[in-house]
């Protein structure tokens, strides 16, 4: 499976902006899928995550009524719909998949990576 993010920018603190990480392969129905995201200096942390089905969805306490994210298995897409933006959410987002179809914060847990996507929030 390879993933490829796009969608990021910058944009001022207050604003939108909406990541899709397009997958190749037949079996991205079956994969649960994760956002994560790096800033310059730290760790790559946990954004949100989704099931297979998407019925299942997880937040990081720091987005949550912010973003959402979603999953198109007809178009092997994912998404993360950011809005109310921060400086803090300047950072690379990541998308993943894993194969065991679960949405999940463990880094570990992920079997499949795309490459990120840069995001500024400006102040």
């Amino acid at each position: 499976v390879q993933l490829q993010a796009c969608g990021g920018g910058l944009v001022q603190a207050g604003g939108s902006l909406r990541l899709s990480c397009a997958a190749s392969g037949r079996t991205f129905s079956s994969y649960g899928m994760g956002w994560f995201r790096q800033a310059p200096g730290k760790e790559r942390e946990f954004v949100a995550a989704i099931s297979w089905s998407g019925s299942t969805t997880d937040y990081a306490d720091y987005v949550k009524g912010r973003f959402t994210i979603s999953k198109d298995n007809a178009k092997n897409t994912v998404y993360l719909q950011m809005t109310s933006l921060k400086p803090e959410d300047t950072a690379v987002y990541f998308c993943a998949a894993a194969r065991t179809g679960r949405g999940t914060r463990v880094i570990a847990a992920y079997n499949y990576w795309g490459q990120g996507t840069l995001v500024t929030v400006s102040s």
